[in-house]
């Protein structure tokens, strides 16, 4: 179990840093690009967009590795076990989509969970964060 806990940790340190570090460099870029605000704005959507998908990529590639191995678990149902089959179900799970097309079994269960868990912080923290963004640019036009 305690594999099970640094493995799953790790996945969602590792989807976190790469979020935050998305933001933080967006939010030091802004001062400084010169261009009209409301591209800014849009900008920071891709950015975020960006930072999204790779996360979800991250959270796919364990599965599609777990998966591969013996110990893990399997996912079962509409899954052919490929990357784009683990990305697809990684979607789903990070935005807490859930279509249960694919079903996990397992110990994977528990990073599918904490998946959908880290994608809704991630989400929130986002729109938050384009909302200050907005609020602080919006009216400079």
């Amino acid at each position: 179990m305690l594999k099970v806990f640094l493995i799953n940790g790790a996945v969602i340190a590792l989807a976190v840093v790469i979020h935050y570090e998305f933001l933080y460099q967006f939010t030091m870029l802004m001062p400084r690009l010169r261009i009209r605000h409301r591209f800014r704005i849009l900008m920071g959507v891709f950015a975020a967009l960006t930072a999204h998908a790779l996360e979800v990529w991250i959270f796919a590639t364990a599965y599609y590795y777990m998966d591969e191995a013996t110990d893990w678990g399997i996912l079962e149902g509409n899954y052919d076990g490929t990357l784009f089959s683990s990305v697809y179900f990684s979607f789903t799970a990070f935005t807490t989509l859930g279509l249960g097309d694919i079903t996990p079994t397992g110990n994977l269960r528990y990073l599918v969970g904490l998946e959908s868990l880290t994608g809704f912080v991630l989400i929130t923290w986002t729109a938050s964060f384009l909302y200050l963004e907005m609020t602080r640019y919006w009216d400079r036009e």
